[in-house]
């Protein structure tokens, strides 16, 4: 049978890895895997000596204290919420009922007594829910014990990070606009966006709206963390923006042409942040993480910036050769 011939400049698929150098390979494969850098950071927050000995030297004193006081209110507050909660999820008007999709007996004293979607539980959902809503109390009374020094800690690792990665502070150059057509965005916040960004409906909106749907039986926590994905991503890169000394607008495009790089590593983030007590030490390897993904995000930044200069260049020579 005929063979049809092979076309010498016919064109074949390229991988966007094409358009990159060799040293920046690595850097880009990470960047297709935002999410990878809050692994990345909580491993070395555990395994970096210079990372966790000074954050916890930090803040060792205030979660004594933070504990101390967390253990006493859960010993003396548990069984209450717990008979509270009890009543709360069962009484069928009320908003909290969640009979719809458990089953639960007059006499449910057992464990295997409750059901989920037809499935035998290992626990009752009272307790589930108990346990959730006094872990997250706990954590406010550390974190209330820590605010200061945690925050400190965090500044001090992202700093650490950055320093690790030997890279001074001429690294971190003015902002480029990394697409041809960027996205129009309105970076004038409106009068409702001005109001959540103030501490007090921060507050209410995370402890009134979003803790209790973080405490719905299981797949609550992963609502509340896709609610959260966006922010808590923006406000992990909040000092790279300002290293960069980028204006609000540029802030805005920035986010937008990778919002969902952002929305993904910000999921997992506050997956992660929202865990009851333990959730404290990812607010700390978040930051880690951040400022190793903010390092890979600049090396694209130099990569492009020395694109258009070739370009402008050539356009240069170009028009001097016409004119001559």
């Amino acid at each position: 049978m005929p063979v049809e011939p092979v076309l010498e400049n016919s064109v074949s698929h390229s991988s966007k890895y094409d358009e990159v150098p060799q040293e920046l390979h690595r850097a880009m494969l990470r960047l297709n895997f935002p999410s990878s850098y809050v692994v990345v950071g909580a491993y070395r927050l555990f395994t970096d000596k210079s990372l966790y000995v000074p954050a916890w030297n930090k803040c060792r004193n205030g979660v004594r204290r933070g504990m101390i006081c967390g253990f006493a209110w859960m010993c003396t507050s548990y069984s209450i919420q717990r008979r509270i909660i009890k009543a709360a999820i069962t009484n069928p008007s009320s908003i909290f009922s969640v009979r719809y999709i458990t089953r639960f007996e007059e006499t449910a004293d057992e464990l295997s007594h409750e059901t989920l979607l037809g499935f035998k539980l290992p626990f009752n959902i009272s307790t589930y829910v108990a346990i959730l809503l006094v872990g997250s109390q706990v954590t406010g009374i550390i974190s209330f014990f820590v605010a200061r020094n945690i925050r400190v800690a965090r500044q001090r690792v992202w700093d650490q990070t950055v320093a690790s990665r030997g890279k001074g502070p001429d690294f971190w150059q003015p902002y480029v606009e990394e697409w041809d057509s960027p996205p129009v965005v309105n970076d004038r916040p409106g009068r409702l966006d001005r109001m959540f960004k103030l501490w007090f409906w921060k507050l209410i909106i995370q402890k009134v709206i979003l803790l209790p749907l973080s405490l719905y039986p299981f797949v609550g926590t992963f609502i509340a963390a896709a609610f959260k994905s966006l922010s808590t991503a923006q406000d992990l890169h909040k000092p790279y923006f300002a290293t960069k000394k980028m204006t609000a607008h540029q802030e805005a495009v920035f986010i937008e042409e990778r919002k969902w790089d952002y929305r993904m590593f910000g999921f997992v983030a506050a997956l992660l942040e929202g865990l009851p007590i333990v959730g404290l030490v990812f607010t700390v390897s978040n930051r880690i993480g951040a400022a190793m993904w903010a390092h890979d995000l600049e090396k694209r930044q130099h990569y492009v910036a020395a694109q258009r200069r070739t370009s402008i260049a050539g356009r240069s020579t170009g028009f001097e050769a016409v004119q001559t």
